[in-house]
């Protein structure tokens, strides 16, 4: 075996440029096994060793753990990538234990490039007991997002729902939210907007609860998901500093907290996003700062792709007197890419000479 590994390295390297630093005779026979067999380079192959080993005369395991990956039609740069992260699944047993897993899946839905997908981005699942953690985390997402389909666009997303966190800590975070009246269908939304939010100790769930409560949020509430997504994710010293950022551009705290009831994703707004979009809004568009309280959605949109080229366009329109200057800017940013485009764009492109370049480009629509 050794000497056909070695045929094959020195066939792989031969026209390495710049040439190998040592031969490939010198290389133990775990990172000879890992890149030809496995497809690792020689730096990952030579990292990997460091902590696992390959037996040269109990090969077995190996050898069925790449058969059955390719018999699922998993690509040479698929088994590479989850060797590296996961290079204990060697030593795992295909048939009592890999292929189980594997048939559980694909009767789940995974089925052609979506079963790769979801074992490359996290191999660590493979590790994972069938009966005490794949199965009931699957029904218990399924009995939130109703459907097998549901289940599968959830772990594209999350992955982690089966590799990480306590089942334990899910149920009681899920039987929490349901106690507090928070409803099926708002549940399914926190798994997908934000599923690492349910992974959280019990106690900060609780923490989160009990701080939107005094704030005068209830489960009810439509903002209620995205705010609790937010408050779970913040320790009291983020949070109070977010306050203050957004205080010392002239709001109250009062103002702040009202913006944050109305537009829960502002709190995630970076200081630096947040300055510069009041500075344009204030400044360049002299739109009053009750405007912004009122729509806080606003900030999260891109200043340079979407809120200037449009000030742009309307600017120029307004100075033609092709459009009335009574028009609801909120209106205006809040239309979508293509009806903006259309209405907007387009439609006076003939008039005013140079429209497209001043929106951005003729692609920018597309």
């Amino acid at each position: 075996m050794r000497s056909l590994l070695l045929s094959l390295l020195q066939k792989r390297f031969l026209n390495t440029s710049p040439p190998l630093p040592i031969a490939p005779s010198s290389l133990s026979f775990t990172v000879q096994y890992l890149i030809t067999s496995c497809g690792l380079s020689l730096q990952s192959a030579c990292s990997v060793s460091k902590k696992f080993q390959i037996d040269e005369q109990n090969l077995q395991k190996p050898l069925s753990v790449i058969q059955l990956l390719k018999s699922h039609d998993f690509k040479d740069a698929h088994i590479a990538k989850m060797i590296e992260k996961r290079p204990r699944l060697l030593h795992c047993s295909t048939q009592d234990n890999l292929k189980p897993k594997f048939d559980f899946f694909i009767k789940n839905g995974f089925v052609g490039r979506l079963l790769p997908e979801l074992l490359v981005s996290d191999p660590v699942i493979l590790t994972r007991n069938l009966g005490s953690r794949i199965k009931p985390c699957f029904k218990l997402l399924k009995s939130y997002v109703q459907s097998r389909e549901g289940v599968v666009a959830l772990l594209k997303r999350a992955p982690f729902f089966l590799s990480y966190g306590s089942m334990d800590s899910m149920r009681l975070n899920i039987d929490l939210l349901v106690k507090e009246g928070v409803a099926a269908d708002r549940i399914a939304k926190l798994l997908i907007w934000q599923p690492r939010s349910i992974l959280y100790k019990p106690d900060r769930i609780v923490y989160a609860l009990n701080a939107l409560k005094n704030l005068g949020l209830q489960p009810g509430d439509k903002p209620f998901i995205q705010a609790l997504s937010v408050r779970i994710q913040s320790n009291d010293t983020a949070w109070k500093k977010k306050i203050e950022v957004i205080k010392s551009l002239g709001w109250s705290e009062e103002e702040v907290l009202r913006s944050f009831k109305r537009h829960p994703p502002l709190f995630g707004y970076s200081e630096k996003k947040i300055r510069t979009a009041m500075d344009f809004f204030i400044n360049t568009m002299e739109l009053e700062r009750q405007f912004i309280i009122n729509s806080p959605n606003f900030l999260g949109m891109s200043i340079d792709k979407r809120i200037r080229p449009r000030y742009n366009v309307i600017k120029v329109l307004e100075s033609k007197e092709l459009i009335k200057r009574d028009k609801k800017i909120s209106t205006l940013l809040s239309l979508s890419e293509k009806n903006f485009w259309a209405n907007y764009v387009i439609k006076y492109a003939d008039e005013v000479p140079g429209l497209l370049e001043i929106y951005g480009g003729a692609g920018k629509a597309k």
